[in-house]
């Protein structure tokens, strides 16, 4: 396979990923079938960990397979760059969701980025619903206006909108 169409399949990957992501997260994780592992994820965390982080060893399945398949067992140079692409989209996912919007690693990173903020103010606003059913902004790498989010929101049905976090009057020092 060329240089240019491997980078292409792994760019397209990448890209494809994010549809991937977003119907699994739309159906599966908020639906009966995985609403069990996600819910954790919706919910404080109690330790460092929650059922939810399950999901990454899932999704990583098919980025190993492809990874062995085209470098050891003869598939093709597409299964490795279709494997990395995959593994690359679960990195940028870890690097965004679990680094800069949960705070999962200590940082000092401020989205300054029209970009970068939409994306995590449509990650909070997916938050803001505690059940499985009525929540919004299900993608990761791509996300509507905000605007619209709270629009669609508001009008959902089913939705447990979280209480929002009082702050303590208690002077501190």
């Amino acid at each position: 396979m060329p240089l240019a169409a491997g980078i292409l399949l792994f760019v397209a990957t990448i890209a494809g990923m994010e549809g991937v992501a977003y119907a699994a997260h739309r159906w599966v994780m908020h639906g009966r079938l995985g609403w069990w592992l996600h819910e954790s994820h919706h919910r404080e965390r109690a330790g460092r960990f929650e059922r939810n982080d399950l999901y990454a060893v899932i999704f990583a399945v098919p980025s190993i397979l492809l990874l062995a398949g085209g470098v050891r067992w003869g598939w093709g140079a597409w299964a490795t760059w279709a494997g990395a692409g995959i593994a690359a989209y679960g990195a940028i996912y870890f690097g965004f969701h679990d680094v800069i919007v949960h705070r999962r690693v200590g940082h000092r990173i401020v989205p300054r980025s029209s970009y970068f903020k939409r994306i995590v103010q449509a990650h909070r606003i997916h938050h803001a619903v505690e059940s499985r059913e009525g929540t919004v902004s299900f993608g990761f790498l791509y996300a509507p206006a905000v605007e619209r989010l709270k629009a669609a929101l508001g009008g959902r049905d089913g939705a447990v909108v979280r209480a929002p976090k009082v702050a303590s009057t208690i002077p501190r020092g």
